[in-house]
């Protein structure tokens, strides 16, 4: 029993040294056993035999470390794999990004892809890197490994991975080739009058803005449908603020006005043009409507228009809302939307360190609910529906 208990006190004041000195003391120990003395303490510690060899050598031949307050020499351990080659990082956070799955308008990112696969990916490209140093590096760029919460999407997930490598690919396409590539998306609906706009800002005491005690949509002004076209390449926005009707025909016209305003002068020689967009509302995959209007725009400008589109339940990964419709958000919070030129002004002044720009103009013609497409109307459409995902991903061209 009394050998137990010193046991047990020996590996407990073990726990208590810095690297050196447990080197030094399991070498005593070592020592002090005798013959076999260094497989015991490796089995007792759970110390490696170099390490209880390299501290008897260092014992009997009395090596001093310079008192510097370092426990090692002056360069010793291993250089970081970061430091050997700093492109790893860098690989890794491009994997990450194109296999990120999550909010984006979190601080906090999390993955579908492991550690394990994460690593052995970068093992295929010729840099080995351990699980462990993957890990460290992940929560370095701002990754977590994060809970389920219930949001399921529909659509089997190596679908909706496929799609999501998908339109990376694309845009990589496009950019490579200097075409444009829009995001965008409808942002919710706003009552155009006195009412309370959620968040705060700075003000003096006592002078906070007074609303509406309801946001009765009779005592409004109007509503804003700002319709929104991120530029991804670029970072500058456009939003056409509707007064209407949220409907395709309106979606198109909102690209049409960018195009016309923004796009043709920044794009001179464009003949294609890549749409991200959600899988629904005014710009939805099965719209027969949002495609008949999209010939339409195609036969006027004569570009070659394909358009990608995210699976359902998952336009939180569209660029244009944490890229843009975020900024806006925050830039007019606590600010009564009182009128339309309050809103144009708000949405113009949104500026970010990262230099974006937004134009935005109102649109006030009557957007007809209801509209459908004549099935003679549609057939005339030229639409090519690509190989991968046809649902999401198709190219129309002019008549």
């Amino acid at each position: 029993m009394k050998k137990e208990k010193i046991l047990k006190q020996k590996l407990f004041y073990l726990s208590t040294l810095n690297e050196l000195d447990l080197r030094h003391y399991v070498a005593l120990w070592a020592l002090e056993l005798g013959w076999g003395g260094i497989s015991k303490v490796n089995k007792l510690t759970g110390k490696s035999v170099n390490t209880i060899r390299r501290g008897i050598e260092e014992i009997k031949s009395k090596t001093k470390m310079k008192k510097t307050g370092r426990l090692r020499k002056e360069g010793g351990g291993r250089k970081r794999i970061t430091e050997k080659n700093p492109e790893v990082e860098k690989d890794i956070f491009n994997i990450l990004e194109e296999n990120t799955a999550g909010d984006p308008m979190s601080k906090l990112k999390w993955t579908n892809k492991s550690t394990y696969t994460i690593a052995k990916e970068l093992k295929s490209r010729g840099k080995s890197i351990s699980e462990d140093t993957t890990g460290r590096i992940i929560k370095k760029l701002g990754y977590s490994l994060q809970v389920n919460i219930k949001s399921k999407e529909s659509g089997s997930s190596e679908e909706r991975d496929s799609q999501f490598r998908y339109i990376n690919e694309q845009v990589k396409v496009f950019a490579k080739r200097n075409m444009p590539v829009i995001s965008v998306d409808t942002k919710k609906k706003e009552l155009v009058g006195n009412f309370k706009n959620n968040g705060r800002k700075w003000m003096r005491k006592g002078q906070a803005e007074i609303v509406n005690v309801y946001d009765f949509e009779y005592l409004a002004k109007g509503k804003a449908i700002p319709y929104g076209v991120y530029e991804i390449l670029k970072n500058n926005g456009f939003v056409n603020v509707g007064i209407s009707h949220d409907t395709s025909e309106f979606a198109v016209e909102s690209i049409r006005q960018w195009w016309k305003n923004i796009g043709k002068r920044n794009y001179k020689h464009a003949k294609e043009l890549l749409i991200c967009a959600d899988g629904g509302g005014s710009n939805a995959s099965r719209s027969r409507l949002w495609k008949f209007y999209l010939q339409k725009f195609a036969n006027k400008t004569g570009l070659k228009i394909t358009v990608s589109h995210f699976p359902p339940g998952t336009s939180k990964w569209n660029k244009i809302e944490h890229k843009m419709f975020s900024f806006i958000s925050m830039n007019w919070r606590g600010k009564p939307l009182t009128n339309y030129e309050t809103i144009i002004n708000l949405i113009e002044g949104t500026k970010t360190n990262k230099g974006l720009k937004i134009k935005a103009k109102i649109d006030r013609k009557i957007y007809a609910l209801k509209q459908k497409v004549l099935e003679k109307e549609f057939k005339k459409i030229r639409i090519n529906e690509h190989s991968i995902n046809p649902k999401w991903n198709y190219t129309l061209s002019k008549i």
